[in-house]
């Protein structure tokens, strides 16, 4: 089907964004000499929010054939990555994060999620841009 690539490669670019968010550090913590990578995968709760993100992303390719579900589960994707980031930031400055000298420093893995986010939104625009299309070529039936 010709009237959907361009929004499948959008959901597919942030499913594989999302894929390598959930492994790769978010963040380092230093407390004086010694420093470690924060990753997803250290916090289970995180990292299976950041999975099931990338799941529904995934799902969203191959309902093409309904596009007011995957519009839905699109933006379901996009409100459960920006829960992601607010995630983030608690897990780095919450009432359980480090105390004391404590240096964080936000790693690249950030810009993988909003990557995502951009491109879960360019979809979700492409996905309305054909439910009007398909809703005109309705409309001349």
């Amino acid at each position: 089907m010709v009237i959907q690539r361009l929004q499948t490669l959008f959901l597919l670019i942030a499913t594989v964004l999302m894929a390598l968010f959930a492994f790769l550090p978010f963040a380092s913590v230093a407390v004086g000499p010694l420093a470690a990578d924060l990753c997803p995968k250290d916090f289970p709760v995180y990292l299976i929010l950041n999975l099931l993100i990338a799941i529904l992303l995934f799902i969203a390719i191959f309902m093409y054939k309904n596009l007011k579900l995957q519009k839905k589960v699109t933006l379901l994707s996009m409100v459960l990555i920006c829960c992601s980031a607010v995630t983030g930031g608690f897990l780095l400055y919450g009432p359980n994060a480090p105390k004391g000298v404590v240096a964080l420093e936000w790693g690249g893995g950030v810009l993988l999620l909003i990557g995502a986010l951009v491109f879960a939104l360019l979809a979700y625009r492409g996905i309305g841009k054909d439910q009007r299309t398909l809703s005109s070529y309705d409309r001349i039936r």
